[in-house]
């Protein structure tokens, strides 16, 4: 793994520990064009996992994450991600699978970024 990719990833999971308790345990990410694609395992907290086990429940972590993430990035990137990438944050998309408990980010920024990520577009991860 590169060391810029793994940076990444800590800035990622730092920012949720904070925000949510808890950061994923697993983060897979890739750098392809001006996209930064994270792929977040672990993410809920046991008491996410106590209200996701009904309907109702699932409906209201997803929401709440999905919403409290999107607010945070709506406002500045990450303190050093601008830096680390060498290009400006524009925005974020991202999505959470409750059941699952998988999560998937796609970082947009304003000029291609990849060309300091991995070779040959593989994945890389950090536990």
């Amino acid at each position: 793994m590169t060391r810029q990719i793994h940076e990444f990833n800590d800035i990622i999971r730092k920012l949720r520990k904070n925000l949510f308790g808890k950061g994923p345990e697993r983060i897979q990410t890739i750098f392809v064009n001006d996209m930064a694609i994270a792929t977040l395992y672990g993410n809920l907290s046991p008491s996410e996992q106590f209200i996701a086990r009904t309907a109702e429940g699932k409906e209201m972590v997803h929401a709440a994450r999905t919403r409290m993430i999107q607010s945070v990035y709506d406002s500045a990137a990450p303190e050093g991600m601008e830096e680390l990438v060498g290009a400006k944050f524009v925005h974020l998309f991202s999505d959470i699978k409750i059941e699952d408990d998988i999560a998937v980010s796609v970082f947009l920024f304003d000029r291609p970024i990849d060309q300091k990520g991995t070779a040959g577009g593989k994945p890389d991860e950090t536990r």
